[in-house]
């Protein structure tokens, strides 16, 4: 799979959730931090959407999704 960032609206469309329960998610650990595309511009690797989408659908509790986010986010550090 290609590895793209996708911005806010792709997200959206991509989870079926709105822009403030995603940044919601983000504040609780349920959802991975945006990479900074610019000044103003961030996005989200689309295998993370795609991971947690996955987890979502899995019927994975909340503390399991917080574990996924987690390791999503330290592998970021991984591919620098």
């Amino acid at each position: 799979m290609k590895r793209t960032i996708l911005r806010i609206p792709a997200v959206k469309s991509e989870s079926g959730l709105s822009r403030s329960t995603i940044y919601l998610r983000i504040s609780q650990g349920l959802w991975t931090k945006p990479v900074s595309l610019g000044a103003r511009a961030v996005g989200w690797p689309s295998d993370e959407v795609e991971a947690i989408n996955t987890a979502r659908i899995a019927g994975n509790t909340d503390d399991e999704i917080r574990v996924l986010v987690a390791k999503l986010e330290a592998a970021r550090k991984w591919t620098k």
